[in-house]
């Protein structure tokens, strides 16, 4: 018999089917009627809680010096911010019971704004009215200004803040800012970007922006539990980091040595620029840009040497010499009549810088560069290009002082040099019979100081011109993705037997010529001085008091080039001298570098003749015998003792061929000491030990002493001593 009873069962199975038919009915009803009555209340809802393809901001690769020394780097800043709807605002008391340990953190930790001000701000954010008609900003800012981590994590720790975030309201934005560790170094090569932008507009940040900036990432933001949860779409790919030619250190000597030119009262320069070359690669290892800005400061404000396109002056006097060298319608024996420094030229007088002292006269033509004759110059290229201007300009082009570096930064202006042309009828345009004998010492042409430094770089590297660089290659994660390697422009600018000729006559510009304050007792160095008047804003170049383009350029050292170097300074006023003024910046600068690579065997400086056994000044015998037995200096008795022991043993010393002799004195405390003889630190703890004031006048040992020796001591009187 079946155990199934009909009757009591399906009763059952009938009523749950009933119930899940209502249930399933209800379900059906509730989703029409959102779908309906409820859709636009709802959309809204998803709307405001999903937020699709939020952009992902890669981290900005750094920029690194030669050696990979950070030059600009991306750090993370802070801007805080209040939510006022946040989930702790539905309590009014706990955040009235916090708010003053609120405003008195943020006084301590912004102390620009005091508590009661910080109150005001935040009370104004909680009370304002929004459009939808509620009560408190979403996104009220505390503070107006960005900060650093250690300065959000301070404020992060206050009472209330350190609530979650959906609780306390409390959140921030993160910007990448750009910092550069080594400060306004470098700083119109390297670039800069516009803070809130994150968009770069000067520099190298401009020119490798690409490459710096990364690839943006993609993420979905949906809130699930009340959280939002990230769900990657795209990953951020980062920026590669950029590793330039900038040497650090060169830049720092550099920048250095020209700024105290610019300063001096002799020079009070308006610009500056300075830029070291390595001579086989063209790598840029320095590069200064100097303005004088309205504070009288100076200051990194435009790449001048990349963009200033000036008349460079007799600096260009040895570019119209390679040109006639190389044509062959010259050699170093052909002489030149410069007369009594002024020569009539065309209709105009063209005069060398020493016409008031009777000119040079009759020079060779190696010796018109040493001393820098525009008479010696402009004749030889007059006489000999006069009648065919467009062969001497074809020459400039043909050695590279024309050349268009390409320079991958923005801003860069080529050279400009015109190239005669004729007419119809066979006569010049804009061309007088002037243009080419001023041309030739430097005027009637636009040139950069990098154009320059290239075309000397490349006398210096043989003839072989470089293109310069400034970016070695792009690094990412210790791999190299790519890389820039050294480029040559012209494989030969002119004949070799041309080059070495010129090579020679720069030398001796610097050894015997007007450039001889570039040079160097340590170490061989080539190159030309340059001072030419600047045209005003209106173009001319005698209203008013006169301004002045100073320059040297040239290569160290001469006999084996490892550098290249132009120094370009502008002032207004005399004095005025290439020589004398850029020619020193060049000579700090070379002497600097060089120092970097001298290895002076100690042996090599051993003379015969010199003293070995040092000058030892009068004092602390017992200090001085600790020295001289550190150097194995043998004295005239075994001392003993502790350097500094507070009871030095006083006397004097004589130094013999093989030892120094060593005497005590005794020293009275009641009466002057014999102080004559010593070092200013023993003299002045001697002296001050029995009470005297102590006043000291130069340097060195002690000559003589303003009160006599073995005179009573009166506490309290100021002893003179002079050294020497």
């Amino acid at each position: 018999m079946s155990k199934f009873d009909r009757e009591k069962v399906m009763p059952r199975y009938f009523l749950i089917a009933v119930v899940l038919s209502v249930i399933g009915v209800a379900v059906l009803v509730k989703a029409l009627y959102i779908m309906t009555a409820k859709k636009e209340y709802w959309t809204e809802v998803a709307d405001r809680l999903k937020r699709d393809s939020i952009s992902v901001k890669p981290t900005r690769g750094n920029i690194l010096s030669c050696d990979g020394q950070l030059m600009a780097t991306s750090i993370p800043e802070y801007k805080i911010f209040m939510d006022f709807q946040a989930a702790a605002f539905n309590n009014d008391s706990l955040w009235n019971e916090k708010l003053d340990s609120v405003c008195n953190g943020l006084h301590e930790i912004f102390p620009q704004r005091s508590a009661e001000e910080f109150r005001k701000t935040l009370e104004e954010g909680r009370k304002k009215v929004q459009k939808n008609g509620t009560v408190g900003a979403r996104h009220w800012a505390i503070w107006p200004h960005r900060m650093n981590y250690d300065t959000y994590t301070e404020v992060k720790n206050l009472p209330f803040f350190n609530m979650p975030k959906y609780k306390s309201g409390f959140h921030e934005e993160i910007y990448n800012a750009r910092r550069r560790p080594f400060t306004s170094l470098a700083m119109r090569t390297i670039g800069g970007l516009y803070g809130a932008k994150d968009s770069a507009y000067y520099g190298i940040e401009l020119s490798y922006d690409s490459i710096l900036r990364g690839t943006n990432g993609l993420v979905n933001r949906r809130k699930v539990l009340n959280k939002y949860r990230n769900i990657m779409l795209q990953q951020p790919i980062d920026g590669g980091d950029i590793v330039t030619t900038i040497d650090v250190n060169m830049q720092d000597l550099a920048e250095h040595a020209l700024i105290d030119m610019l300063k001096s009262p002799q020079v009070n320069g308006e610009m500056g620029v300075a830029i070291v070359m390595e001579v086989k690669t063209g790598d840029v290892k320095a590069i200064v840009n100097m303005i004088k800005n309205d504070q009288g400061n100076y200051i990194e404000a435009v790449n001048s040497a990349i963009s200033y396109r000036c008349e460079p002056g007799s600096v260009f006097k040895t570019a119209s010499f390679l040109v006639a060298l190389d044509d062959g319608v010259v050699d170093t024996t052909y002489r030149i009549e410069t007369g009594s420094g002024v020569y009539h030229m065309h209709g105009r007088d063209m005069k060398d810088h020493n016409w008031r002292n009777g000119g040079y006269h009759n020079i060779s033509l190696p010796r018109a560069l040493e001393v820098s004759s525009n008479i010696g110059v402009s004749r030889v290229i007059d006489e000999h290009y006069g009648t065919n201007p467009e062969r001497y300009v074809e020459g400039l082009y043909r050695i590279g002082i024309a050349e268009d570096l390409k320079i991958p930064l923005v801003g860069y202006l080529p050279p400009v040099i015109r190239m005669p042309r004729k007419n119809k009828r066979g006569q010049y345009e804009n061309w007088s019979k002037t243009a080419l004998p001023w041309m030739s010492i430097g005027y009637e042409t636009q040139i950069a100081p990098i154009n320059t430094v290239t075309f000397y770089n490349a006398i210096a590297n043989n003839g072989r011109m470089m293109r310069p660089r400034f970016v070695k290659k792009v690094v990412k994660d210790g791999q190299t993705l790519m890389e820039f390697p050294p480029e040559v422009i012209k494989e030969h600018i002119a004949k070799p037997q041309t080059i070495k000729t010129m090579q020679t006559i720069l030398e001796h510009v610097v050894s015997q010529g007007l450039g001889k304050k570039a040079g160097s007792h340590t170490f061989k160095v080539a190159g030309k001085t340059g001072t030419a008047q600047v045209a005003d804003q209106h173009g001319g170049y005698h209203s008013g008091t006169t301004r002045y383009w100073l320059s040297f350029a040239g290569y160290f050292p001469a006999d084996n080039p490892k550098y290249s170097c132009i120094v370009c300074i502008k002032k207004t006023g005399l004095p005025a001298s290439g020589g004398g003024m850029s020619g020193v910046v060049f000579h700090h600068i070379s002497e600097g570098i060089m120092a970097r690579y001298l290895r002076l065997n100690v042996q090599d400086a051993h003379d015969s003749t010199s003293i070995v056994i040092p000058d030892v000044k009068n004092g602390d015998l017992i200090a001085a015998n600790y020295v001289l037995r550190q150097l194995g200096i043998k004295t005239n008795s075994g001392w003993n003792g502790e350097v500094a022991t507070g009871n030095p043993i006083w006397g004097n010393t004589v130094r013999n061929k093989e030892n120094v002799v060593m005497t005590p004195t005794k020293m009275a405390t009641n009466t002057m000491p014999d102080v004559t003889g010593m070092g200013a630190r023993d003299a002045v703890y001697l002296l001050e030990s029995r009470g005297l004031k102590v006043k000291l006048n130069g340097r060195g040992k002690v000559r003589s002493q303003s009160l006599s020796f073995g005179k009573e001591i009166v506490p309290g009187n100021t002893c003179i001593l002079t050294l020497n």
